[in-house]
């Protein structure tokens, strides 16, 4: 398969599922890491056609949704100060902090603006020279590389008017907490390809080991999720604990060495809180001492409190993947896009925007994949 549309074919679903449904003789959890996952589960109805007997749970492959509220206080903090001008991308601006978010910052006279890529950010600090120009750096490993290109451009052009606010969050780890957690479900793993990209697969190997659950690399389109479904469906049958990479198409055993050594000069791991689970030991990265001149909550000695989500919104149960966005009292009525109680409801990426665009009205999948003639439901 060359092109996007192979990986979208309702013929090619069908026989997956199909072959997964013979392979298939016990119940089976499986965890979809990535938030992307996620939306084209449901907006594609994955789970409609797979056998009942395998449970897919959504896991915490959200940055923006895992962003802790003390950094959202902190962001919105530092964006409040007249001599700031504020970059984000735009998914970060409706998270709700303990007090307010950014876009009502932006909304009361704060300079905050979306950017496209954090090099955008130090371009515009070379020309605000009297402004102090921080972007919010969030993400997984996946954008690390290009956070910190900008940290290091900044550095080597003496750009110090330029700093960023650091929430990057690491995978391995969080997976770790949520297999030891003690009311764990998951007993396979379907891992995020663009992680991968950047990282490889090798990480995974002694997770896999230790916790007997097989780690299946894997994309983003429906095509590659059912693959994905069939590799770790065979290997629990089969009593197999393997990684292995249905994602080859962009994912390589070792990932990228240059990116990798990029992240490893700007970047060293820390301590990071995930929002609605606590604190993950070495689970985030952090700027390294070389680097400590470019930290925006050094810079601006921020010492933001949070209150945390409110009670009813249970957005740490679902970013563990304890409970699935409509088992939430306040979806679709007190939670929604326009007034978000929790950030999974904000984040193009977020397990209650998925539910929310897709299976807000009575729960049911509207799957969209093509077939050699239209045809609006999948199965």
């Amino acid at each position: 398969m060359k092109f996007i549309d192979e990986y979208r074919d309702g013929i090619s679903a069908r026989k997956l599922a199909d072959a997964i449904r013979r392979i298939t003789t016990r119940p089976h959890a499986l965890m979809e890491v990535c938030g992307g996952q996620t939306h084209s589960i449901a907006r594609f109805g994955i789970d409609t056609i797979i056998p009942p007997e395998i449970t897919l749970i959504h896991g915490p492959g959200c940055p923006v949704c895992v962003t802790p509220i003390r950094l959202i206080d902190a962001a919105v903090d530092i964006a409040a100060r007249r001599d700031v001008i504020f970059c984000s991308f735009g998914d970060m601006l409706r998270v709700p902090g303990s007090r307010k978010d950014l876009l009502t910052v932006k909304a009361e006279g704060g300079d905050v603006r979306i950017v496209y890529a954090p090099l955008d950010a130090v371009t515009l600090a070379r020309k605000n020279s009297g402004k102090q120009v921080v972007f919010f750096a969030v993400g997984f490993e996946t954008t690390a590389p290009a956070n910190a290109i900008a940290v290091h451009y900044a550095s080597e052009r003496q750009v110090r008017n330029f700093s960023v606010l650091v929430s990057h969050v690491l995978v391995p780890p969080a997976l770790e907490a949520i297999l030891s957690a003690p009311d764990n479900r998951v007993q396979g793993i379907l891992a995020a390809g663009h992680v991968c990209a950047v990282m490889g697969c090798e990480e995974y190997i002694p997770i896999a080991r230790k916790y007997r659950v097989p780690i299946v690399v894997t994309g983003f389109e429906p095509v590659d999720i059912l693959q994905g479904v069939y590799s770790c469906v065979k290997q629990l049958e089969e009593g197999r604990a393997d990684v292995e990479n249905q994602y080859k198409r962009s994912v390589q055993e070792h990932g990228n060495r240059a990116a990798q050594e990029l992240i490893r000069r700007v970047f060293t791991v820390v301590p990071r809180e995930w929002r609605g689970i606590g604190e993950i030991p070495r689970s985030g990265l952090g700027l390294t001492e070389a680097y400590r001149d470019f930290d925006a909550e050094r810079r601006f000695a921020v010492t933001a409190s949070a209150d945390g989500d409110p009670g009813e919104c249970i957005a740490g149960l679902i970013l563990r993947g304890v409970r699935k966005p409509n088992e939430c009292p306040a979806f679709t009525t007190r939670c929604t896009p326009e007034r978000p109680l929790g950030a999974p409801m904000v984040s193009s990426e977020g397990a209650c925007a998925a539910y929310y665009r897709f299976r807000r009205l009575d729960g049911e999948a509207r799957p969209q994949l093509a077939d050699s003639t239209p045809c609006p439901q999948l199965n």
